[in-house]
């Protein structure tokens, strides 16, 4: 195919919509309507422009009988009756066709393989070259290397001939023949008894075509084949007639030059039927698109250093006034970092940069510390747009001492909730939404450098960008947004980023002289494991080399082989754990690994931070997009992750003090996605327990097992939170050392025992698939691509469905509360960290049981589910003594 020869992509449609609705069968909108096959192919649409066509037809299957049918009466006769849901769909997606002013061909009594055949006969005449988009290998006897090919929607894989002889095993010109001796039984075309696929391409092989197989029926070698041929030769051929495509629709040029390619997205022309069948994400990006195709994406970047002209500018700043702002500074560590200079927008059509501390060589006057501070002040009178604003209210306070404004919207949130499993950066973002390519910081700062050393001409084009394609994100996502999202936004998302501010100020007392002691413990404590392994081993080696570790373990001392990896053997702690009787050095192998992380990962970073930080303080940042979930993260360092278990996790949060005077108060949430789980499901007998505020890992134990006991109890929490990560009785098997058939059994009477879960656990899975979402409790949404997805992928994204709803409907609990709390903290009381479903303040001795109580009664009442709310409360001068 050359570059100037035109391209016709022709579409076999039923077969394409029966293909879409066998994918999701049980897909459904809202209301209950089908929608698997709609889903389908909209999505297929929302891709269409990997075809690359001039021309597009769907070629459609006339109603009625056809010509085939006249032929023999028991053609496709054998195919049962297509379900309902089927049925009712097609005549959705045939009106979607011509409603997106695609076009469409059919022809009284001709099939769609004919209107393709047509079409191929009339395109090669007049020299366009066609993509025949099928999965029915009757068209590949069409394909003609340069004029035609097929292309498999499913294998997005472009057939020529070679392709054909690699997937049937004969050429295109033989498929015809290949079917008149195997037969077709979707069809009910006959072929001849007895041949199957093999035996027809070795007779086409050796003969060439059925014409040839018959006349030379005498040279056949196989008794056995030369019968059947000869008993079956009336339904070959007339199995071939059948299998030949009939060629003299009238299809002309103006015909194909009528079935355009469309030069926009032809979804845009049916948003409300997009609308009707929940397909939301389709309807967001092809807004996205249109939002692209009609606007300019053009500004002017203004380089401001007259004081005069800023004053101007910024004078006038009232509490309606849209502002985006950004700042440039000389590090990504907001902590240490300082500021370079602003820049602002108030349209699409031009944004400012004002400098303040470059110091390059030569640089020009620029705007001094005090008029940056007035205007940022004033900025900050009006309601400010930001991406990641938290970043920058640390800045503009760490620079300037001015605190957060009070009215102010962060995009890197609504990107969040609008996508919370996608990339929420500015780049990403600008990309995603306008394919737009945003100047990358790279480009400008010079590697070893900081911002501070980019000439000013350089530096208002990149500075200016970032506030622009921050405003217009703004009014991308009010408008892409459901309401219900926007309102969550206001109402919690935004407020809860200067309760983070306020948390990241405050950081948490470190006690140096505790710390180095421990690491002084630790280090002789490795250095003694490290000779017992290399007296146990009978040598010495690198124990932090997995290679050279399981070369010892494996060809050394000949242990068990559990596990290969593509670079030799595995040493994780599973499979140490499994080999652990097998050699008394493995124990000593796990208790290093544990040492060593706690030791290199842990004691020896928080020592380096709090020593960098005159009040012995340890500052985190936490990540409030960081989740699909809606998790708080937090990094640099992760406080989350300090351990909790094992021989030394108490040692290591000892270490974490609260300054003189105070106490460090832990609040934990109990049990609070099981609640969710009462909540959610309403099973009685869960509700009943948690109302009765039972043990309720005892009571699923006494349920299961008639009994609680330390095993019985421990299988049954196993269950409890299982359950909600989606675990199996395979994973529930290997946690508590049990047969996978007993863990079965386990689990059935479970769902005995609480009957509504299990339906509610299945729903949760359904209303994903039907709806590609699923919501948490404050209706935070998480995405899901089912319809593209293999086996494996849907069996996770149903796991993570479930998953979803229970943690982060708990996050939404904690972040409200944590906003709610945030209200009564003063000098005398502080917040310091949330580790998933505890938070740890800092409090004054004196107020420790006043405002424990308060922030219990708020944590407990924040929020009306079917069963309560139950936290619990301790108080002490360092963190591991909490609990």
């Amino acid at each position: 195919m050359n570059n100037e020869q035109k391209t016709l992509t022709i579409i076999d449609t039923f077969g394409f919509f029966f293909r879409l609705y066998y994918a999701m069968p049980n897909l459904k909108n809202s209301d209950g309507k089908p929608s698997g096959m709609v889903s389908g192919f909209a999505n297929f649409i929302m891709n269409l422009a990997e075809f690359k066509s001039d021309y597009i037809i769907f070629a459609l299957d006339s109603k009625g009988k056809t010509l085939r049918h006249e032929m023999s009466e028991a053609y496709k006769a054998n195919r049962s009756e297509p379900p309902l849901a089927l049925k009712e769909q097609l005549p959705v997606c045939i009106d979607l066709i011509e409603k997106m002013g695609l076009c469409s061909i059919s022809r009284d009594k001709y099939e769609a393989d004919d209107i393709i055949a047509s079409a191929v006969k009339s395109c090669k005449e007049q020299g366009i070259f066609v993509r025949i988009v099928t999965h029915d290998k009757d068209l590949y006897q069409l394909i003609e290397d340069g004029k035609v090919s097929i292309y498999s929607p499913q294998s997005k894989i472009e057939h020529d001939s070679a392709s054909c002889v690699e997937k049937y095993g004969v050429k295109p010109e033989q498929i015809r023949d290949f079917l008149a001796l195997v037969g077709d039984s979707s069809d009910n075309i006959p072929g001849v008894k007895g041949i199957g696929a093999k035996g027809a391409k070795k007779l086409l092989d050796e003969f060439g075509n059925l014409d040839g197989v018959y006349e030379n029926l005498s040279l056949v070698s196989n008794e056995r084949i030369r019968n059947m041929l000869f008993e079956g030769r009336d339904s070959a051929f007339f199995s071939k007639k059948l299998a030949t495509l009939f060629d003299d629709v009238e299809i002309s040029l103006e015909d194909i030059k009528k079935a355009k390619f469309p030069e926009k997205n032809p979804l845009l022309n049916v948003a409300d039927e997009l609308r009707e069948y929940n397909l939301n994400r389709i309807l967001k990006s092809i807004q996205n698109e249109s939002e692209n195709t009609t606007k300019e994406l053009g500004f002017e970047a203004v380089l401001l250093t007259n004081e005069s002209e800023i004053e101007e500018l910024l004078s006038n700043i009232t509490p309606d006034t849209l502002v985006s702002f950004d700042t440039e500074t000389t590090s990504v560590d907001a902590s240490n970092a300082s500021i370079v200079g602003f820049s602002f927008c108030f349209n699409d059509t031009k944004a400012y940069y004002v400098p303040v501390a470059h110091s390059y060589l030569g640089v020009p006057k620029q705007v001094s510390h005090e008029l940056a501070k007035w205007a940022i002040g004033q900025i900050y009178k009006g309601c400010v747009i930001g991406q990641n604003l938290k970043y920058d209210f640390k800045i503009v306070w760490n620079n300037f001492g001015i605190k957060p404004p009070k009215n102010f919207k962060d995009t890197m949130i609504l990107a969040w909730l609008s996508e919370p499993s996608l990339a929420v950066g500015m780049d990403a973002l600008a990309k995603r939404l306008y394919e737009y390519e945003t100047i990358k910081f790279e480009s400008v700062v010079k590697k070893g450098e900081t911002f501070a050393n980019v000439v000013l001409e350089n530096a208002v084009k990149y500075a200016a960008e970032d506030a622009w394609i921050t405003l217009k994100f703004y009014h991308t996502f009010l408008n892409l947004l459901d309401p219900e999202l926007i309102k969550l936004a206001n109402d919690l998302e935004f407020e809860f980023i200067l309760t983070l501010f306020n948390m990241e100020n405050e950081g948490i007392g470190l006690d140096v002289m505790k710390m180095r002691s421990l690491i002084e413990s630790n280090d002789k404590n490795l250095k003694r494991l490290t000779s017992e392994i290399y007296e146990l081993s009978g040598e010495t080696f690198n124990i932090n080399s997995v290679k050279q570790l399981g070369e010892v373990l494996f060809e050394h001392l000949k242990l068990p082989v559990k596990k290969k990896t593509k670079t030799g053997y595995s040493t994780d702690e599973a499979v140490l754990s499994e080999i652990i009787d097998t050699h008394a050095v493995v124990a000593k192998i796990l208790d290093y690994r544990e040492l060593y992380k706690l030791q290199s990962t842990y004691c020896e970073p928080l020592l380096n931070l709090a020593l960098k930080d005159e009040d012995r303080r340890i500052y985190t940042s936490f990540l409030q997009t960081g989740t699909s979930t809606g998790r708080l993260s937090s990094k640099n360092p992760n406080l989350q992750n300090i351990p909790a278990r094992g021989r030394m996790a108490k040692e290591v949060r000892s270490a974490f003090i609260a300054k003189r005077g105070f106490s460090l108060v832990g609040l934990d949430y109990s049990q609070i996605e099981l609640r969710l789980l009462a909540h959610f499901s309403k099973d009685e007998a869960l509700l009943r327990a948690f109302a009765n505020d039972e043990d309720i890992h005892a009571r699923t134990a006494i349920s299961i097992f008639g009994e609680s006991n330390d095993h019985n109890r421990a299988v049954a929490k196993s269950i409890n939170f299982g359950l909600i990560y989606g675990m199996g009785s395979s994973k529930l098997a290997a946690q508590v050392g049990i047969s996978r058939a007993e863990a079965k059994e386990y689990i059935e009477r479970y769902f005995r025992v609480f009957p509504s879960i299990k339906g509610f656990l299945e729903g949760i899975k359904t209303d994903a698939k039907n709806n590609g979402f699923v919501k948490t409790l404050f209706n935070r949404k998480r995405y899901f691509d089912f319809t593209n997805a293999t086996p494996m992928q849907i069996a996770m994204y149903e796991r993570e469905a479930v998953n979803t709803k229970f943690q982060g409907s708990a996050a939404d609990i904690i972040k409200l509360a944590m906003v709610e709390i945030s209200r009564i903290t003063d000098d005398r009381a502080k917040m310091l960290l949330q580790i998933h479903d505890e938070l740890i303040f800092e409090v004054a001795d004196e107020y420790v049981d006043e405002f424990g109580a308060k922030a219990q009664k708020i944590m407990q009442e924040i929020y009306t589910l079917n069963v309560p709310l139950k936290t619990s409360l301790n108080s002490a001068k360092n963190w591991g003594e909490l609990k």
